[in-house]
């Protein structure tokens, strides 16, 4: 148990300005994969929605009555 603690354990201690470096890149990089992902989210979604769109069938528009005017 003694060799997990050592090799775990910190041989020197950080100062509080490296600690604040390391939990700076720390929520950097958290927070460039969160956009990253959504990124790629709305790109695959916005295909899908376009492969949708294309494989649609325009609906033919309504035929209107044609008017008919009778001569009295």
């Amino acid at each position: 148990m003694t060799a997990i603690k050592e090799e775990t354990s910190p041989t020197t201690k950080l100062s509080a300005r490296e600690k604040a470096a390391v939990t700076d890149e720390t929520a950097r990089a958290i927070i460039a994969a969160e956009v990253n992902s959504r990124e790629e989210k709305t790109e695959r979604l916005r295909l899908l929605r376009l492969q949708r769109e294309a494989a649609e069938i325009p609906a033919a528009p309504a035929k209107r009555k044609a008017s008919s005017k009778k001569d009295h």
